[in-house]
């Protein structure tokens, strides 16, 4: 079911436009594939700051409101990229408040103020959109670590911060690569984040050939090198990975925190106050003060149908995914062999895809299939019975699968490494094994991680654009796409109802996460 869209994108390769091709090398190709690398650069290192430092400070350290944002932190997954950056230019261009009051304040042009609309400033907008994947499993890690191998690190002579670079750090490694990667894909496939900054990347240049050029051969093609990109990079990682070990477990690491005094604590306060404030509550008041002048005249009932319809497909999708993702994980566990290893990275490269290709990826072989069951049984039957997949969730729900299999697959794959050899050995000396082995053993242990995949996924799925408005049934609106259609015609006031409704429902999975990880 991954595999096939893939092909159908790399099939494209058969019939390339040679016109086209010339053109997008000699013209922009190569612009483009520098603001795609300056724009992943800035994301890694902007989301590998904020979230390692964050998850760090709120894991093992005691200051002023660590339990507030040790939870607060988590908020910004409930916001899409998209709405983080047209909240961004409403707020800090040139013609936003927070310009127009400065000139006024200062009598000035501002020539000094930063430009946001630039690549530094959507590389800022997509950390703070992206950061809580890194926060979110590298303090799994440090809260089951953390602490611990501090204190060993400390015993052996290092000073605490020698400790955490040498020793902690990359104990670490795989929950903060995993974190890595999926802010790396989100960057790789966005489109509406870039679109709406006007900043072209790989991504646009996809869009537009396909609806400027009206090459989607083309886009597929532009589309298949982005797939290869991505699986180069993890496959580069895995290789340097695999003969690493890493086994730690939660309840030998929970030990007591250390405190923060002075400026120091003052310090981290202020940091974590000023993310979270950018990343969330700026969004979030913006949205509501733009919301309440269109509530009059945009509010309608409606509304409850589509969060219901968002937030059905999130659930669907994400029971889905994370069974597809647990079986690979433990696949990969069982058979470590490069044909394995191979295939499953294959597998989880459709969450660099863009949404719309990947939804033509999935159209193209499921209406063959349609055509394909509709003929059988017209032909045994007599009986006409029309599209039978086609219009229905099971386009979307593979779609989805597709898209989102990396983002549950990376934190069941690290928790896997805490599983040691040696406990599948003890459990076997118990006469425990198989289906019994994976209940009382593995599930146990892989309980949090399953439920973070879980909780990605259905916040990627309630954010999910392209995929949701090229594949729904008919009359099947979802907040996304009733953001599109607002945002489309230039309304943002009244894109900002839908937005802080999918955003207020995407919480609700957020703040069950943030209880399960602190119990």
């Amino acid at each position: 079911m991954v595999f096939v869209p893939v092909c159908v994108v790399f099939a494209s390769f058969l019939s390339p436009d040679d016109e086209i091709w010339q053109h997008l090398i000699s013209t922009t190709l190569p612009s483009l594939l520098t603001n795609t690398l300056w724009l992943s650069l800035g994301v890694i290192v902007g989301t590998s700051l904020l979230g390692v430092s964050l998850a760090w400070f709120t894991s093992v350290y005691r200051f002023p409101g660590y339990r507030f944002f040790s939870w607060a932190l988590f908020l910004p997954l409930a916001i899409p990229a998209y709405v983080i950056a047209f909240v961004a230019l409403g707020t800090f261009d040139y013609t936003g408040p927070v310009q127009t009051s400065l000139r006024h304040w200062f009598n000035s042009d501002l020539l000094w103020f930063p430009d946001i609309r630039s690549g530094p400033g959507v590389a800022i907008v997509m950390t703070l959109a992206f950061y809580p994947y890194v926060y979110l499993l590298s303090r799994d890690a440090f809260l089951t670590q953390g602490k611990r191998l501090l204190e060993v690190a400390q015993s052996l002579g290092f000073t605490r911060q020698q400790g955490f670079f040498r020793v902690v750090l990359p104990m670490a490694r795989p929950w903060i690569v995993a974190g890595i990667m999926l802010a790396l894909m989100e960057t790789l496939a966005d489109f509406g984040t870039v679109s709406i900054f006007n900043y072209d990347t790989f991504t646009t240049a996809i869009y537009k050939t396909w609806f400027g050029m009206f090459s989607l051969s083309t886009a597929s093609q532009l589309a298949s090198l982005l797939i290869l990109i991505v699986l180069v990079i993890i496959m580069t990682e895995q290789r340097f990975r695999l003969r690493m070990r890493f086994s730690e477990s939660r309840k030998s690491a929970r030990v007591e925190r250390i405190p923060l005094t002075g400026w120091q604590a003052m310090a981290v306060t202020g940091f974590a106050g000023t993310v979270l404030f950018f990343a969330f509550a700026l969004p979030v008041i913006q949205l509501g003060i733009w919301a309440m002048d269109a509530l009059t005249i945009g509010l309608d009932q409606r509304y409850l149908e589509f969060a219901w319809h968002s937030i059905l497909l999130s659930v669907l999708a994400a029971l889905i995914t994370c069974l597809v993702a647990a079986m690979l994980a433990y696949a990969a566990r069982l058979h470590s062999d490069g044909y394995t290893r191979f295939a499953i990275r294959l597998a989880t490269v459709g969450y660099a895809l863009p949404g719309a290709v990947l939804a033509v990826g999935i159209f193209i072989p499921m209406a063959w299939l349609d055509n394909l069951l509709s003929d059988w049984i017209e032909n045994i039957s007599g009986v006409e019975t029309g599209l039978l997949i086609q219009g229905t969730l099971t386009v979307m729900l593979v779609a989805y699968m597709t898209r989102f299999l990396a983002v549950s697959y990376f934190p069941l794959e690290s928790a896997l490494q805490r599983v040691t050899r040696s406990i599948d050995e003890a459990a076997a000396g118990f006469g425990v094994t198989g289906w019994s082995m994976l209940r009382m053993i593995y599930f146990p242990m892989l309980k949090s991680s399953l439920f973070t995949a879980a909780t990605l996924v259905f916040v990627d799925v309630m954010k999910e654009m392209p995929i949701t408005l090229m594949t729904r049934p008919f009359d099947w609106d979802t907040l996304a796409v009733r953001i599109f259609s607002l945002t489309s015609e230039g309304q943002w006031d009244q894109a900002a109802l839908p937005a802080l409704t999918l955003i207020l429902t995407g919480l609700i999975p957020i703040i069950l996460l943030i209880r399960h990880s602190e119990t």
